[in-house]
């Protein structure tokens, strides 16, 4: 029984709660049992981990990650990966709860989630196993993920390079006169129009995605939209890397984004500093709405994603 079957009787464990989320049926939130997150901060400076021992050695980061089971129990990696995987929810939220504002600590603390679930990917944007970005009053990227005043559109990560893409972690690192800017997500269960876009003939079309510069990955990879995983439908689609071939295939993608865009399902998820959300990236979007106008905008995001260990 998936734990969102049985979510009337949530799990609890030596350090944690698992509660549903209050912005969605299909997010849970992860609670730390008082004393859980300041022992593992203080374990981590205890060792002298740091955010560059952790670059520098790959093996420190599932050592970070075990640091937090000893303090919140085994079996937190268990219900972090059975919340992933399970189709009826598979994403969380989670946070430092105010032990420390130590941005470095920050850091860790996403290494050792996203080490629960399995292995980051190498992130070219910014040459490490994770990224960090701001988001301003003024960008000149050539991408809308430092955009603060336009959409950031709904999309899946991971579209334009050759290794899997399994999970997604974004952390509210630091965040000032921002009003505006929610995390917008859609599980693909709730799309309205799932079933007209992934039967369409167009569904299973290799299309070609192509990054930006500032992306720093020069290849050039064919995806489908959608694809089947233990006869469900997933995807992968992000509107500004894909590249149509006809005026009909055109249509099929800015008819699908806009659709997404316009489902009544959307979540505007609200995300605290030191919170992070981990999303199953095969079957849930994510973008962002726009910010309103302020010139001392800023917000600054932690990202990392990766594949699930087998």
């Amino acid at each position: 029984m998936s734990l969102m079957e049985q979510k009337e009787k949530l799990v609890t464990g030596k350090g944690y709660e698992v509660q549903v989320h209050p912005q969605s049926k299909r997010l849970f939130h992860i609670e730390m049992k008082p004393g859980v997150v300041a022992r593992f901060f203080e374990q981590v400076r205890r060792k002298n981990i740091s955010v560059q021992r952790l670059e520098y050695t790959p093996y420190e980061r599932h050592m970070v990650a075990g640091y937090l089971l000893q303090e919140a129990g085994t079996d937190l990696q268990d219900v972090v990966r059975s919340i992933l995987h399970d189709r009826q929810t598979g994403g969380f939220t989670i946070g430092v709860q105010g032990e420390s504002a130590d941005l470095d600590e920050f850091v860790i603390f996403s290494t050792a989630l996203a080490h629960l679930a399995g292995l980051p990917n190498h992130d070219a944007m910014s040459n490490k196993f994770y990224a960090r970005f701001s988001v301003k009053d003024t960008d000149e990227s050539d991408s809308y993920l430092r955009q603060a005043y336009r959409l950031f559109t709904l999309h899946t990560d991971g579209t334009f390079v050759d290794e899997p893409t399994d999970w997604l972690l974004m952390m509210k690192m630091q965040e000032e006169h921002a009003r505006g800017g929610e995390s917008r997500l859609l599980h693909l269960d709730d799309w309205q129009e799932l079933e007209h876009f992934a039967s369409h003939p167009l569904a299973s079309h290799e299309f070609t995605y192509k990054a930006p510069p500032s992306k720093n990955v020069s290849q050039e990879i064919k995806r489908t939209t959608f694809f089947q995983q233990q006869n469900k439908p997933c995807i992968c689609f992000i509107d500004q890397f894909v590249h149509s071939e006809t005026i009909e295939q055109a249509e099929y993608l800015k008819d699908l984004s806009a659709s997404m865009e316009n489902d009544q399902s959307v979540i505007e998820l609200t995300l605290p500093v030191g919170d992070l959300v981990m999303l199953n990236n095969l079957f849930w979007l994510h973008g962002r709405a726009p910010f309103e106008k302020d010139p001392l905008l800023h917000r600054e995001l932690l990202r990392q994603r990766g594949r699930f260990s087998r």
